[in-house]
């Protein structure tokens, strides 16, 4: 079967598109996390208090917001930040839901915390240990967050 290449054109275009839908659904995920975050600041003065789990969901937001800027920063997403953002989300369903979940329940969830921390620390040194160089979109070389 003889090997066809795609038009340089077609590539370039298409790459143009896919780009301009990624900021697109970025800036989407950004905007929806800030009325996110409004709505819980609301409903937190409504309620005239604060607790542990309404700030933890506000750093949610937070590393939310975080992951989308380093994304657009330097095109790339650390993998550490989806496992921040899992373990704060699994501390909060362990503190909203302790009365609820049976024994086995809250260890599970604190055994994935922990299984989360430890793959933080794996990323971390394997990063420290064997870097490896980075570009931002603009060609700049990037810090490592990672």
């Amino acid at each position: 079967m003889p090997k066809t290449e795609l038009n340089p054109r077609v590539l370039d275009i298409s790459s143009r598109i896919l780009g301009q839908l990624e900021i697109a659904f970025l800036v989407v995920i950004a905007l929806a996390t800030l009325i996110a975050s409004v709505q819980e600041l609301f409903a937190m003065a409504g309620r005239g208090e604060v607790a542990l789990a309404d700030l933890l969901l506000l750093f949610i937001y937070l590393e939310v917001l975080s992951m989308v800027a380093v994304y657009l920063e330097s095109g790339a997403l650390p993998v550490r930040i989806p496992l921040y953002i899992a373990m704060v989300a699994l501390a909060r369903h362990i503190i909203l839901d302790m009365k609820a979940m049976t024994e086995w329940g809250i260890a599970s969830s604190a055994l994935a915390v922990l299984i989360l921390a430890v793959a933080v620390l794996v990323i971390r040194f394997g990063h420290v240990r064997f870097p490896y160089p980075s570009l931002t979109r603009s060609g700049r070389q990037a810090q490592g967050n990672d």
